[in-house]
């Protein structure tokens, strides 16, 4: 039976692991797959180490792998430790709050299972149900963040910002990865766009965003870290 390992990078989650846990504990996936759960804990300095040692000992027939990072490292070295020690067929990255729907993985496994996809994006931007109205710059921003990445890579996705990336296991772990923090996704999406014969697919997704009240932790010097990525990825660092 095909396996898909759901990455769940986290760096001060102690109010929403629970529930995004939970959540995934319920989703049943198309195709009968299977669901391995890999957690990345960033060296947290609140509750979530003791949040998610509970969950284990509560839930000891999941499938879920622990990771902790010995000191904080970043979301992107979250992910690479996650890609690494995945083994599903299939790998999703899913963050550990709850602006997005894991009910929507199985939007994103159709083209996969159908055989016509190495890659899916989820988009916040074509569609979709529910989307938070949050801040005209953040989404300005990932508008043109997406919009110069195409410029370099040809490719024409709408939201390369995305957390909804969906991938072959062998795609994913044949890349060179080197961005530590929020420099990931334009790093990653450079990489592939490069793979020959590439078979990359976009599908609507909905989106329920968190204020930075509520623990929304990327912020403008993220922006232009991003900005420097797309360009060293794909005209620096072929």
């Amino acid at each position: 039976m095909a396996t898909l390992s759901i990455i769940i990078p986290a760096f001060n989650e102690e109010a929403t692991i629970v529930s995004i846990l939970n959540h995934l504990k319920e989703v049943t996936l198309i195709g009968g797959l299977n669901k391995e759960i890999i957690i990345v804990n960033d060296y947290s300095t609140d509750g979530t180490d003791e949040r998610v040692l509970e969950y284990l000992s509560a839930n000891p027939q999941l499938d879920i792998k622990y990771f902790k990072h010995h000191t904080n490292l970043g979301k992107g070295a979250s992910l690479h430790t996650g890609i690494k020690e995945a083994t599903g067929d299939y790998v999703i990255i899913q963050d550990a709050d709850l602006e997005y729907d894991p009910n929507e993985f199985n939007i994103l496994l159709k083209p996969m299972l159908r055989g016509v996809s190495d890659v899916v994006y989820g988009s916040r931007f074509m569609g979709g149900d529910a989307h938070r109205i949050l801040f005209f710059w953040h989404s300005i921003g990932n508008k043109f963040l997406t919009f110069l990445s195409n410029m370099f890579t040809n490719l024409n996705l709408t939201d390369m910002e995305t957390c909804y990336k969906l991938f072959r296991r062998e795609i994913i772990q044949s890349l060179a990865l080197k961005e530590k923090r929020f420099g990931f996704e334009p790093e990653v999406t450079a990489k592939i766009s490069r793979i020959p014969k590439i078979r990359i697919y976009e599908v609507g997704i909905s989106y329920y965003g968190r204020t930075f009240e509520e623990g929304k932790k990327i912020s403008w010097k993220d922006g232009f870290r991003a900005i420097y990525c797309v360009l060293k990825y794909n005209l620096f660092s072929k």
